[in-house]
C-alpha cells in the first residue's frame, strides 16, 4: 500500500529531462503507462527550475515530483517534506534506506555510502512500483 501524509511540497518549473507529455490517459497518442516521470527524485538544474536526478553520487536531490509537467517550464510540484510515493527502482523493502538511480527512481541505499534521500516505510516487490518513503532531504 502506498500513500502520502503531511506532505510539504514547492513548485518550480521543469526542465526538459522532465517535460514528458503523457496526453489524457486513454485517448489516441497518449502515452501507456500515463505515469510520466512522477513520483521521481528531482535536483535544481538552474534557478526555479528542477530536472531528473540521474547521479546518486553527485546529484543534490531536492525532492519529488508530484504532478507530471507535459512542456518545458511548466510547473513542477516538487514534494520536500513528509511521507510520499516514490516510484521504485528494484525491490525495496519496508525500513530500508533510500536513494536514488539513474532514472530518478527510489532504489535501496547504503548508510555511509550513498547519499539517503528518505526511509521507506512501505515496501515495492519490483521496479515501478509505487511505494511510500518518509524525505529525508538533506
Amino acid at each position: 500500500m502506498s500513500y502520502e501524509e503531511s506532505l510539504r511540497s514547492i513548485s518550480l518549473n521543469a526542465d526538459s529531462s522532465l517535460a514528458v507529455y503523457t496526453g489524457v490517459p486513454n485517448t489516441p497518442g497518449a502515452a501507456n503507462p500515463n505515469y510520466g516521470l512522477q513520483y521521481r527524485f528531482v535536483k535544481i538544474t538552474a534557478a526555479h527550475q528542477v530536472g531528473l536526478a540521474t547521479t546518486k553520487a553527485t546529484d543534490l536531490a531536492v525532492g519529488v515530483m508530484q504532478n507530471k509537467p507535459q512542456v518545458v517550464g511548466q510547473a513542477a510540484t516538487v514534494g520536500i517534506a513528509g511521507v510520499t510515493n516514490v516510484m521504485a527502482g528494484a525491490a525495496v523493502a519496508a525500513g530500508a534506506a533510500v536513494t536514488f538511480d539513474a532514472n530518478g527512481r527510489g532504489i535501496t541505499g547504503t548508510v555511509g555510502t550513498d547519499k539517503i534521500v528518505g526511509i521507506a516505510l512501505g515496501a515495492a516487490g519490483a521496479a515501478n512500483e509505487l511505494f511510500p518513503v518518509q524525505l529525508r532531504i538533506a
